[in-house]
């Protein structure tokens, strides 16, 4: 079956419309439904052309607090030749329509619908739509936590027609998750994937964890449980789920619930920004018995 995958078109309701809408923000969780993404709420960023997006999270208190996301708009002709102005962040772009020309340290790249790619901190790249139609991707940004005796990751581009998804043991293929970059290569720190789940198909238990996520829900439809609160969610709705909340889905069809997901990843829990402490090893005092 070929994917669909659902990009924003902004616009402006109309004065009739209710003003009652799906939207919901919490201490655990926040959804963003697909309404509230209109033109009056898009952003510009500096040295890109011909271009507006939606930021979808943001590090702040009582949000997203290891990462960023955008939906990207960029007409013909735009793009930018110097995109990403903090050198610490590494980035994944998911191109959900349109093409993009796509070059990283002097090697081109033509991505498609569906297509993938991690660009590790640092790196020379550029992104510009030399096509006659919108080009609409998501960019997800993260601050790399280097690690001591592991190198940066390798870029990657690729599109996720060439990869098998893998299915969770005992669903019989009705939950299966695409995955980009090998999980057990502890150079990555975030992980972007695809998550699909066939109607019927359900996450059949409230999982609470550490790792922060944020879901762009793709394609279909389902009815997820947030922290015990049960919410429908479409093509175009945004979650954004605090680590350790609580959550579950079933998807009912009547097609395929797809969602972009991002989480953090292989890295020890940073204890020593909670207390400002800079010292590792710091000797006892001489009254400590």
């Amino acid at each position: 079956m070929a994917p669909k995958y659902f990009a924003p078109r902004g616009g402006h309701p109309g004065q009739e419309q209710l003003l009652t809408d799906r939207a919901i923000f919490t201490e655990a969780y926040a959804v963003i439904p697909r309404g509230t993404m209109r033109d009056i709420v898009t952003s510009f960023l500096p040295f890109w052309e011909k271009t507006r997006l939606w930021v979808i999270a943001r590090p702040m208190s009582g949000f997203a607090e290891t990462f960023s996301q955008y939906i990207m708009e960029v007409s013909p002709g735009g793009g930018s030749a110097d995109p990403e102005l903090d050198p610490g962040a590494q980035g994944v772009l998911f191109i959900a329509e349109g093409t993009a020309v796509l070059t990283i340290e002097g090697s081109e790249h033509q991505m498609t619908e569906g297509g993938y790619a991690y660009i590790p901190p640092g790196a020379d790249w550029s992104l510009f739509n030399k096509s006659a139609k919108m080009l609409r991707f998501h960019w997800v940004r993260k601050a790399y936590e280097a690690v001591p005796g592991l190198p940066l990751p390798d870029p990657v581009v690729t599109n996720e027609q060439d990869i098998t998804p893998t299915e969770m043991p005992g669903t019989d293929g009705k939950w299966a998750t695409t995955r980009f970059v090998d999980p057990e290569d502890l150079r990555h720190d975030m992980h972007v994937t695809i998550v699909t789940f066939e109607p019927g198909g359900v996450i059949p238990f409230l999982e609470t964890h550490v790792m922060e996520h944020g879901l762009y829900v793709l394609e279909g439809k389902a009815v997820y449980n947030l922290n015990n609160d049960w919410v429908e969610v479409e093509a175009g709705d945004y979650m954004w789920l605090r680590a350790f909340c609580p959550q579950a889905c079933y998807a009912g069809g009547p097609g395929r619930f797809r969602y972009l997901l991002y989480k953090d990843v292989n890295r020890h829990m940073n204890v020593s920004a909670l207390s400002g402490s800079t010292l590792v090893n710091r000797p006892l005092s001489p009254t400590v018995k």
